[in-house]
């Protein structure tokens, strides 16, 4: 089965489609001219508790197939920076860490063929004593060899990540952390060695759905902006962005004008058990400056960690610009919360403030009126607490408090 969906003809050239597994079903649009978008997860679905998939969606054609293209399309470096008011560089020395399962041998050839496309400087290999932009490829204990092996799916999810944050902060440092496999026990350690060898956010991609996985210690930076996708099944918890040391990252759909600034933005939720996730732990508390939200009480997750904080955008339709030669040959559209997650990771370091918060999720619930707040969609049905899965005026679990409006909010 496969994912399709309808987008108003000229918001992105059909460069992809969408997704494996679905009905067809009819987006509103106020445009008489539609186009049909299809997309599929590159990784596949996880509800295990011992293993995470990566949460990249890419278009395709209505058989599946991955379409890839000499020519791009989707939203690049300028869509993102303008669109969100967002700076392209920031003073000092910054880094992202991106923590993945499996290697991708081409990552850095690709960033470079990412960079020539949008006329950003090369990017070079990190040596020791290497300041700026740059990038290091290094194994789950932070070393640059022996690297693990190679997989198509995490490959494609790994150029995403990848040229997402080097976009989003173009004069940071990043540090990619393969992990030998995509359990829960690689990807931890992993995310412990980004914390050792510094960072000032770490960016995960991936989780289990339908997982509210206790207590996750890989997960508790303090200092550091730990973001993590929700998920791309619609209403529903994950793990690990379930914890409540983490930034938890919600996925929109993001409108542009003309001109590439901001239109509008609205949960991304293609069809049901397509879309973003949300939710309430039962085994999580919630921090108190959660429960501090204005509108908190609405939520209905009482005592207990909200997911999501923020969100970015994520749905396919309005998805990244991504070059992979690894698996795929070409330029691609993909989207996913994997997209929010590096997206919201690189506007933390461009702000360069999450030493100054034990927990940098705070930082969003402290300046709501610096964010966008999305007020549009749903993730499913949650008749009994509708901001569990609708967007509403405040704080709602599909968008958290908001997306990027400037780095006031971070």
């Amino acid at each position: 089965m496969f994912r399709r969906f309808l987008i108003a003809a000229g918001v992105l050239t059909l460069l992809g489609a969408a997704a494996p597994i679905g009905q067809a079903v009819a987006a509103s649009s106020p445009r008489a001219h539609q186009q049909h978008v299809y997309y599929r997860y590159i990784c596949g679905i996880s509800r295990s508790s011992t293993h995470a998939e990566c949460f990249a969606a890419v278009r395709t054609d209505a058989k599946g197939r991955i379409l890839s293209s000499p020519t791009v399309s989707g939203y690049g470096p300028t869509q993102f920076h303008t669109g969100y008011n967002l700076p392209t560089t920031v003073s000092g020395s910054h880094t992202v860490a991106i923590v993945d399962a499996f290697a991708d041998p081409n990552v850095l050839a690709d960033l470079n063929h990412y960079n020539a496309q949008f006329g950003l400087p090369k990017m070079k290999k990190c040596k020791k004593k290497t300041t700026g932009a740059c990038l290091a490829v290094l194994n789950q204990n932070g070393l640059k060899s022996p690297l693990p092996t190679g997989n198509t799916g995490w490959g494609l999810e790994i150029s995403l990540d990848v040229q997402v944050a080097h976009a989003i902060c173009q004069s940071c440092r990043i540090n990619l952390f393969e992990a030998n496999s995509s359990s829960f026990s690689d990807l931890g350690t992993a995310v412990n060695t980004a914390a050792r060898l510094g960072a000032d956010a770490i960016s995960n991609s991936y989780g289990s759905f339908q997982n509210d996985c206790s207590t996750q210690s890989a997960y508790n930076h303090p200092n550091i902006a730990v973001t993590v996708s929700a998920g791309d099944s619609d209403f529903g918890i994950a793990c690990p962005a379930n914890q409540n040391t983490v930034v938890s990252v919600g996925g929109t759909n993001l409108q542009l004008n003309n001109d590439n600034t901001y239109k509008s933005e609205s949960v991304w939720n293609t069809q049901p058990g397509e879309g973003t996730g949300s939710g309430c732990s039962t085994v999580i508390s919630a921090q108190s400056w959660q429960t501090s939200a204005s509108n908190w009480a609405a939520i209905g997750c009482g005592s207990k960690r909200g997911m999501n904080d923020v969100s970015a955008d994520a749905d396919p339709a309005t998805g990244a610009a991504v070059y992979d030669s690894f698996g795929q040959g070409g330029w691609l559209v993909v989207g996913g919360t994997s997209l929010s997650s590096p997206l919201i990771a690189g506007v933390y370091a461009l702000a360069g403030n999450a030493s100054t918060f034990t927990y940098p999720a705070q930082s969003v619930y402290l300046s709501p009126g610096s964010l966008h707040d999305v007020t549009t969609g749903n993730d499913g049905s949650c008749p009994s607490h509708p901001l569990q899965c609708n967007a509403g005026s405040g704080y709602d679990l599909p968008t958290g408090i908001g997306t990027p409006n400037g780095l006031g909010a971070f």
